[in-house]
């Protein structure tokens, strides 16, 4: 009987799994579209309309019909998601004016470098305790960031500029989402659409083109809003089957498929230290999120296991993490 149960767990786990990595690799195809449309001259702010609009036409179709508008819309502090939504749509831009300048893999890598901002700053922030190794973590993480950015490497100071502010404000976004996570992962996705949505169609005057692009291109432009929608939805499906402290150290596969995609489409590989500096920067966040996991089962205590209650700081990490 308990082979049976454990073998029933583990396959919900798998499950999880699957859903989560595929939502982050069909992220990355989001990000080798972006790449491609900006080379063909699209302005930034275009593919980001489109990629916010197509997400809340998708939303607001097939989601809020199943989930009700009451449901969707209900949230405990809408400034809060004022804010997060706000710092989506900086993020959104920032990375996407990062690819325009940077190969998929390196621009990838800086995302990850946002985890280690923010365990500098849990233990204040978050009131989160000190853990020597996430100390650590920042440490090894930071040298391999210094291998990918070096003198003389594939990315240039001001490209590594960019990399470094997108990644600040990455952490900043993941921050804010952690201030939601009262409210439901549907609905934070929905208020994170909305805010970019609107900012950016009341900017459309001042940045719209009527770029020269054939049927595929501008089937690509259109389809970011459909890659981003199921992307985002694959990954909240995942975190229905799989707790966040499991699915966290298979964040870092993304580095993988960005990586594919950028010499499969662009032709463009890391070097031999670059590709050892995201190696470090994706083993400190690994060996982190493993650690923090390990930490938490072994606060949980015998009656929160036996009743299936999770400990509060999970759940609130589990509803930030699914958005």
């Amino acid at each position: 009987m308990q082979a049976c149960s454990f073998a029933k767990d583990l396959q919900v786990l798998l499950r999880g799994i699957a859903f989560y990595v595929t939502g982050l690799w069909l992220l990355s195809t989001l990000d080798t579209s972006s790449k491609v449309l900006v080379g063909l001259g699209v302005p930034v702010l275009m593919i980001a309309w489109f990629r916010y609009v197509g997400h809340m036409v998708l939303m607001t179709t097939l989601v809020m019909p199943r989930v009700g508008r009451a449901e969707l819309l209900r949230t405990q502090s809408l400034p809060r998601q004022l804010v997060r939504g706000a710092l989506m749509i900086t993020t959104t831009v920032l990375f996407f004016t990062l690819l325009k300048q940077a190969p998929i893999a390196e621009a990838t890598a800086f995302n990850f470098i946002a985890p280690l901002f923010i365990l500098m700053v849990a233990p204040w922030l978050l009131h989160e305790r000190h853990r020597w190794w996430r100390w650590v973590g920042v440490v090894v993480g930071f040298a391999g960031m210094l291998l990918v950015v070096r003198p003389g490497g594939q990315l240039s100071v001001g490209t590594a500029a960019l990399g470094f502010v997108t990644a600040i404000s990455f952490a900043g976004f993941q921050l804010s989402t952690r201030h939601v996570a009262q409210d439901a992962p549907l609905t934070t996705n929905f208020y994170g659409g909305l805010f970019g949505a609107v900012a950016l169609t009341l900017a459309l005057p001042f940045y719209w083109q009527s770029p020269h692009l054939s049927a595929w291109q501008w089937a690509l432009l259109v389809s970011t809003g459909l890659s981003g929608f199921v992307a985002h939805w694959l990954q909240i499906i995942g975190f229905r089957y799989a707790p966040a402290s499991a699915l966290a150290p298979y964040s870092y596969l993304q580095i993988l498929s960005a990586t594919a995609l950028g010499w499969a489409v662009f032709g463009q590989l890391p070097d031999a230290i670059t590709g050892s500096g995201m190696a470090l920067i994706c083993t400190a966040g690994l060996v982190v999120a493993v650690m923090d996991a390990r930490a938490g089962r072994s606060r949980t205590t015998p009656a929160a296991a036996a009743s299936g209650h999770t400990p509060p700081r999970q759940a609130a990490t589990m509803s930030a993490d699914s958005s």
